[in-house]
This record gives C-alpha cells, structure tokens and sequence, in this order.
C-alpha cells in the first residue's frame, strides 16, 4: 500500500499559477499543490515539527472537526500534543516512524499505523528515526453519553483491517473501519475507502455527516454539490454537512482515501442553559 505525503517546497517563479483550488459554501478542495512550505504552520509545544491545517471548526460551514498533516523531523515530537482534555483524536502515519507512548506503553507506528486517542488520555509522540515521519491528526470534541461508557485508545494499523465490501458491489467498493459502526462510545469514525478501478457511488449521498476526505492514493472523480471534480493522491475534500457526493475510481490502480464523519449523536436543538442551539455554545449533536 502506498500513501501519498506532501513534500512542501516553492514551486518555481516561471510556473504557472492555474491549479484547482475552490471554496464553496458546500464544499472546499485543496490539491496537494497547494501544501507548500510557506503555508505551514508551527504547533505549540512541538519541537521539530510543522503542519498543514487542512480543516478547522468555521461557522456556517463545517463546525465538528479539524484535521492536519503533521511533519516530524528526525528528534522531533510532543511530550504533550493535545492540550485540550475533552479532545480525541486519531493518528494515522502516511510516511517515516512514529513513536507513540500512550498510558505508558510505547507504539511504533510506520506508513499505515492508526492509533486512536481517547479524549483526556495520557500520550506524546516523537520521531526516534533517521527520516523526516508524516501524519494525519484528525481532532474532535468528544460528545459523552449519560448511559454510555467513552472509548478506550487504541492502536492498530491499515494493514490488520480487512475492508468489508459494500454490499452488491463484488468488492469495487471497501470501507476499512477501525471501530465497530455500532458502537454509540464513538462519535467519530476515521476510515479507509476504497475503490477497484471503475467502482462508483451510484447515487449522490445527502446526508447530516460532515467529511474530510484525504486521497491516499490513485485518482478519481467526484460529484460535489453538481460540480464534477477531478482529485489524485495528495488532494484534501472538505465537505460540510448535507453536501450531494458521488464518486467513481478513474485510474489504472485503487483509489483510496482516509475520511472523517461525526456519528451516533442526536441532533441538539437547545444549549446545555436550555435556550436554543446557536453559535458555538452548542454542538450538532447531543
């Protein structure tokens, strides 16, 4: 398997400006072209390290989520990433090693490894290698049940996951879940999709889920709001809530891509005062 990593760099001064960068209200892509060294950002508490922000919490658009690459040079790390206790979050490395303690164990992560990171859990990363490690860091607020214990971390890898085929599609069409869908503790999923070249989504999914779609590999087309868009490996899709999507795989090889969606939550009509939802002080779900 492989999984595409930014490399940063400035594209020359006689190259031309033209990519397929867009914002919508609906929809927002960023191609890998655009992941480049001057729109990086420095992290607090990180030595070494850089990141891409390809999404973060804006009114009106997507509000549950933000997601990054992080690039980690050889000595670099965190003793404490998430600075934030109602916060979880999953890794997940496209590139080099990554050391992860959590609860006092320590993971080596290497292109594939998934760890997921309860909110309030004791973890830090470091890069204890040669070569520069990247990685997604998907980060949300943790919604908790009255009647229903939060999950624990965890650590696993793309490769010990078997995608589980869409039905009637002879397997065009995999998702890897690395949670049990059925599981109300989660209120997030970070999974693998999958296409077999020419494999579709036959019909335009509308639905209360919020995306981030980063392709991991290969290429394909999507259906945004009407829009046909082309995407590769490298490519980000961000896409708020009850946006029409589609898709068919449009390359020699897989199409695969890494994706957040909220999940098992009741939609929240009034704020935790009881007055009605609105602003910041109340989620999406309840």
């Amino acid at each position: 398997m492989s999984y595409h990593t930014p490399a940063g760099g400035l594209p020359g001064q006689s190259e031309l400006l033209t990519d397929r960068a867009i914002v919508t209200e609906a929809y927002t892509v960023i191609p890998r072209g655009v992941l480049r060294d001057i729109v990086t950002s420095r992290l607090p508490g990180f030595e070494r390290t850089r990141s891409w922000i390809l999404a973060r919490p804006i009114a009106g658009f997507s509000t549950t989520f933000a997601q990054l690459i992080v690039e980690v040079a050889p000595g670099g790390g965190a003793e404490r990433p998430e600075r934030e206790p109602g916060v979880e979050g999953v890794v997940f490395v496209t590139a080099g090693a990554l050391t992860v303690r959590l609860a006092g164990e320590r993971h080596v992560l290497e292109p594939g490894g998934y760890a997921y990171l309860a909110a309030g859990a004791d973890w830090s990363i470091a890069n204890e290698g040669d070569a520069t490690t990247s990685f997604h860091w998907i980060r949300k607020a943790y919604e908790p049940l009255d009647d229903v214990a939060p999950p624990a971390s965890f650590v696993t890898s793309d490769a010990a996951v078997s995608p589980q085929p869409m039905p009637g599609t002879g397997g065009a069409w995999a998702t890897s879940r690395f949670v049990d869908p059925d599981d109300l503790a989660h209120d997030m999923h970070v999974n693998i999709v999958t296409f077999q070249p020419g494999g579709v989504i036959p019909f335009a999914e509308t639905h209360v889920m919020e995306h981030g779609l980063y392709v991991l590999e290969g290429k394909g087309v999507y259906r945004l709001n009407g829009d046909w868009v082309e995407v590769e490996a490298g490519d980000f899709m961000w896409l708020r809530a009850f946006c029409p999507q589609a898709c068919y795989a449009g390359g020699p090889g897989p199409f695969r891509y890494l994706l957040y969606k909220d999940v098992n939550r009741q939609v929240r009509l009034t704020d935790p005062a009881g007055g009605p939802a609105g602003g910041r002080a109340a989620s999406r779900w309840g």
